[in-house]
């Protein structure tokens, strides 16, 4: 079989695009989401160009993960790409006003979920002494903005974790990629403003964002570079967003 690649929060945004890039590619793909429906639904898309194998999970279930790796057909067992694109981030409000459950949620999916399934994939990686991890970080995991708090911090988890892989990986043909986003327009901002599209619309007002496909095309570059080369870190933004300066209170 072809490389394999399993993504998870495929069924829209990031990773939906990346099945489309990287099956284009040539890649047999694991597709992991939380909808059965929509993942089906780009099965029957990309399966008559590639072998497609769906998982449907929730990333915050412990349980669910560790079933979908052992339950992996024998043929999309050996995992050459994993793409830990699953997460999220639920409201705008300052720490001191923030709901506590979508802060537990962030970090169940962003943190705990990333995680189990990097630790279940991992070890084969290793055996095989072959593979590669693209973490979906942020740009929000280096800097901070009003609102930012539980979901930045994930994100830096998410940096960190990326970081000290690959110091624990030194010696194997492992390679390990944080990548970074700024400003995208997918359905993020919806789920963040908890499905008021007036909101949600309004973060990419009067702008041009970053699409999904921009992402997905710039993780296949980072997984089709030759094997001696790892992309540590690549923090990506459109052209129209940079960083502020800092702020200061006049009025303390």
């Amino acid at each position: 079989m072809s490389k394999i690649a399993l993504i998870t929060g495929a069924s829209s945004g990031f990773g939906e695009a990346c099945a489309r890039a990287f099956a284009a590619a040539g890649y047999a793909l694991i597709l992991v989401a939380r909808s059965e429906e929509k993942l089906q639904q780009l099965a029957a898309e990309l399966r008559p160009s590639t072998a497609v194998h769906v998982a449907c999970a929730d990333m915050m279930d412990a349980v669910a993960v560790k079933a979908l790796v052992q339950n992996l057909p024998e043929p999309f067992r050996a995992v050459d790409v994993l793409i830990n694109n699953a997460g999220l981030a639920l409201g705008v409000a300052p720490a001191y006003d923030a709901d506590l459950n979508d802060w537990e949620t962030m970090v169940d999916t962003n943190i705990k979920g990333l995680m189990r399934i990097t630790h279940h994939l991992l070890p084969g990686m290793v055996e095989r002494n072959r593979g590669h991890i693209i973490n979906m970080g942020s740009v929000a995991g280096s800097w901070p903005y009003p609102g930012g708090n539980v979901y930045g911090g994930t994100k830096a988890f998410v940096q960190q974790f990326s970081r000290n892989l690959r110091a624990e990986l030194l010696g194997k043909q492992i390679r390990v990629t944080n990548l970074e986003p700024g400003m995208a327009e997918t359905q993020f901002s919806i789920v963040r403003m908890k499905g008021n599209t007036e909101k949600a619309s309004q973060v990419y007002e009067n702008t041009q964002p970053l699409t999904a496909g921009d992402i997905a095309d710039i993780a296949l570059w980072v997984a089709s570079l030759p094997p001696h080369v790892n992309i540590n870190t690549l923090e990506v933004m459109p052209t129209c967003q940079a960083w502020n300066p800092f702020a200061v209170s006049r009025d303390m």
